[in-house]
């Protein structure tokens, strides 16, 4: 069955929220037009639709204003590579039943369509379901063939005949449902990990994401966070993640500035110190160094621990984020029910509740030593980088490579009082395994 509907006469809101319900039944067309006249460019739309009220009914509210058609996307894509000097373009990865619907979008091209057929949902699903599995543990290369096999599948498709000739650096992927917790920095193509090849971030819609780009400043930076919990395992290397990020920010500055006022730990860290920090200026980057859960269900059961109390997702609109200047928000320890609809659907939309531009945040509980080479790397390359996404790869090709630059490691020891690889449970010149570094996503804008 098919409705036709004439969308110029509801407002587009509207329209919305009584198409969701339906998408699967419905096909929006102005009255002028009949379903088989819809062009690529109106169905690019209508997935961007159905895309955008997956969050509205997961957060149970309106998110998106204004709905770009795939030309005016490919030719935002253009103007922020004039900017940024990158390449960027925009993957979609759509599970169905019986098929895998992948759309590539260029700088200035057209859609690009490809329906794989001999991947229905539930091979996907396994195979994803195999490979994270295998990659949350840093013992094997067991992930390998499940990499593989959905390199194979997702980028494989463009890559020879799309992405090289056009010099795309920059993979902007936007995943439907049972893809939203891949990491994507971990698929390979028998050569080479994905990482080595793109900067990545994964988008909930394109429409979602702040498409203005800004250069991030380092000195605006609040970074709060605790090491020990009273349920909760403890975060050992925090105090020096946090040390860390205070030395990147003096050298970034040239300065001696001091840091305090601008940083809160263990006691201190509570959600009032927190709101108060955030209203008494703005910020770029806010990090969080502390447990953060992603979990089934509604938004108020994934959360991020305080000192004193837990902030859910459903709660993070409701701080003084100062709105919009807030860049990047950074959680640095975190954990998402992988394989799960609702907590995917909350860890990828992290950056649209609380309104920033951009989050990072990790998929599995990565350990505390890789957490603080991550991070340390991270900021590192902040300021040398145009864009989040750029400085995030380096990072992880930092590890992969065991050519860390930020961290210092007489520093853990000093601070932690004892030995390095006994805390992580490996060797400190081992962290060049995914598990270290491919759960750390890039999440909304990659500028």
């Amino acid at each position: 069955m098919i409705f036709l509907l004439d969308s110029l006469t509801l407002p587009r809101r509207l329209l919305r929220w009584v198409l969701a319900p339906l998408a699967c039944l419905l096909v929006v067309v102005p009255t002028y037009a009949m379903p088989q006249e819809l062009t690529l460019s109106q169905k690019v739309v209508i997935m961007e639709q159905r895309l955008e009220a997956d969050y509205e009914t997961y957060f149970g509210e309106d998110l998106a204003e204004v709905t770009q058609t795939s030309e005016e996307m490919a030719a935002t894509l253009a103007r922020l590579s004039e900017e940024t000097g990158t390449t960027p373009a925009i993957l979609w990865a759509i599970p169905r039943s019986d098929h895998l619907h992948l759309v590539l979008l260029t700088p200035n091209g057209e859609p690009i369509v490809r329906d794989l057929y001999d991947v229905p949902k539930d091979l996907l699903e396994k195979t994803t379901e195999q490979f994270h599995r295998h990659i949350s543990r840093p013992s094997n290369n067991a992930y390998m063939p499940a990499a593989r096999q959905l390199h194979d599948w997702l980028i494989a498709p463009y890559e020879d005949e799309f992405l090289k000739p056009a010099g795309i650096d920059t993979l902007l992927v936007c995943a439907g449902d049972g893809l939203r917790g891949l990491a994507l920095p971990a698929l390979h193509d028998g050569e080479q990990f994905l990482v080595e090849k793109y900067s990545l971030t994964s988008i909930p819609a394109f429409n979602l994401i702040d498409a203005n780009y800004e250069a991030i400043e380092l000195s605006k930076l609040l970074a709060v966070g605790a090491s020990e919990f009273t349920d909760l395992a403890p975060l050992p290397a925090v105090p020096v993640e946090l040390s860390n990020i205070a030395w990147q920010l003096r050298t970034a500055e040239e300065t001696d500035r001091d840091w305090e006022g601008r940083s809160l730990l263990n006691q201190t860290f509570t959600l009032e110190n927190f709101n108060a920090l955030l209203g008494r200026q703005s910020y770029d980057i806010v990090h969080l160094a502390t447990h953060a859960e992603f979990k089934p269900g509604r938004p108020d059961n994934s959360y991020i621990q305080f000192w004193d109390q837990r902030l859910t997702l459903a709660e993070m609109h409701t701080l003084d984020w100062q709105l919009p200047n807030l860049e990047l928000l950074v959680l640095s320890a975190c954990e998402t029910a992988v394989g799960d609809s609702n907590a995917e659907l909350g860890f990828a939309g992290l950056a649209l509740r609380a309104g920033v531009k951009s989050a990072v945040a990790s998929l599995w509980d990565v350990s505390d030593g890789g957490t603080l080479a991550l991070m340390s790397e991270f900021y590192h390359q902040l300021p040398q980088t145009t864009t989040k996404a750029a400085a995030l790869r380096q990072a992880q090709l930092n590890l992969l490579r065991d050519d860390t630059q930020a961290i210092d490691l007489s520093q853990w020891q000093k601070s932690v009082g004892t030995d390095l690889g006994a805390q992580i449970g490996t060797d400190i010149d081992s962290l060049s395994h995914p598990f270290y570094w491919a759960g750390f996503t890039l999440l909304s804008s990659p500028w």
